[in-house]
C-alpha cells in the first residue's frame, strides 16, 4: 500500500512535485533510493522481487505505482514493481507504453501506475481495476492529484485529507521556493485514522482501519507493517531534479537527497 500527492504543470517553479509514502512490511529487504547499475535510473529497490515503487531517469521520465486494495490476490501474478523500470528503460512515449501494457494487465494483481515524460509535458495514468472492466488509460490534466489504493483521485478519507492539507500548505508558499522537508514532516507523518463508516469495506474493518491514515504503522502476525519510506521528488523549471527520501533502516530513520539535471528540459 502507498499514498501519493502531486502537483503537475500548475506551479511556475515546479512543473512536477510529488510526495509519496511507501507502505510495506518492515522486515522485507529493501534498498533506499540510489542510482541503479548503469547510472541512468534513480529509485528504491525491493530486493525480494527486484522492482521499485518509484523511479526516475536522467532523460526526464518518472514512474510510480500503488497497489489496489482487494480481498483476493493471485500469488502467481507478475511483480507490479517491474512496471516502472520497464517504462523507464523503454523508448516509448507514456501513452504508447500504457496502451501496450493493456493486453497483459490481467497478469498483474491490482495496480495503478503514473508515467511522466517531462520533456513532452505528458503524464499518463493506467489501472487494471476494477476486475472485469476495461483497463483505464488516460492523460492526467494539470493540477493537484492524489493516488492511494483505489483509482486516481478516488475520494477515500485519507486521500481527501492529504489533498486538502497539501493545498493549504502549498498556498503558504505561494509561487516561491518550497521546503520539501517541511512538507514531508507536516503532511506525510499524519497518523489520523478515518471513521469506520467511511472505510471502503473491501477487506476486514480492522485491516482497513489500520491502513486508513496517511502514515501507517500496525503490528501483524507477519511482523510490523507500515510506512517505511517517504520520498519528495521535485522538478524545477530549470531542469534540476531533487529526490529527498526519509527511510527506515533497521529501527532508525535516516534521510538522504540525490540531485541531478535534465539537460534538455
Amino acid at each position: 500500500m502507498c499514498i501519493s500527492v502531486f502537483v503537475w504543470q500548475a506551479h511556475p517553479q515546479y512543473p512536477f512535485l510529488l510526495l509519496l509514502n511507501r507502505d510495506e512490511y518492515h522486515n522485507r529487504p529493501t534498498k533506499p533510493v540510489a542510482w541503479w547499475e548503469g547510472g541512468e535510473i534513480l529509485g528504491g529497490k525491493d530486493e525480494v522481487a527486484g522492482g521499485t515503487w518509484l523511479a526516475c531517469s536522467r532523460e526526464g521520465r518518472v514512474a510510480f505505482v500503488t497497489n489496489v486494495l482487494e480481498l483476493h490476490t493471485l500469488p502467481e501474478a507478475k511483480s507490479r514493481g517491474d512496471l516502472p523500470i520497464r517504462y523507464l528503460e523503454s523508448k516509448k512515449a507514456p501513452k504508447e507504453f500504457a496502451e501496450g501494457l493493456v493486453k497483459e494487465a490481467h497478469e498483474y494483481n491490482g495496480f495503478n501506475m503514473v508515467m511522466v515524460d517531462l520533456l513532452s509535458k505528458t503524464m499518463i495514468y493506467i489501472s487494471n481495476r476494477p476486475k472485469g472492466e476495461a483497463v483505464v488509460v488516460h492523460e492526467v490534466h494539470p493540477g493537484i492529484h492524489v493516488l492511494s489504493n483505489a483509482k486516481l483521485d478516488s475520494p477515500w478519507p485519507k486521500a481527501q485529507r492529504l489533498e486538502l492539507n497539501f493545498k493549504q500548505l502549498m498556498s503558504t508558499y505561494g509561487e516561491g521556493d518550497i521546503t520539501v522537508k517541511d512538507m514531508v514532516q507536516k503532511l506525510m507523518r499524519d497518523t489520523v485514522k478515518a471513521d469506520e463508516n467511511e472505510l471502503p469495506h473491501i477487506c476486514s474493518l480492522d485491516w482497513e482501519f489500520s491502513l486508513s491514515s496517511i502514515f501507517v504503522e500496525v503490528d501483524t502476525p507477519l511482523g510490523r507493517y507500515g510506512t517505511r519510506s517517504t520520498i519528495a521528488l521535485t522538478v524545477r523549471a530549470t531542469g534540476k531534479v531533487s529526490c529527498y527520501e526519509v527511510y527506515l533502516e533497521g529501527n532508525m530513520w535516516k534521510e538522504q537527497t540525490a540531485d541531478y539535471l535534465i539537460d534538455k528540459l
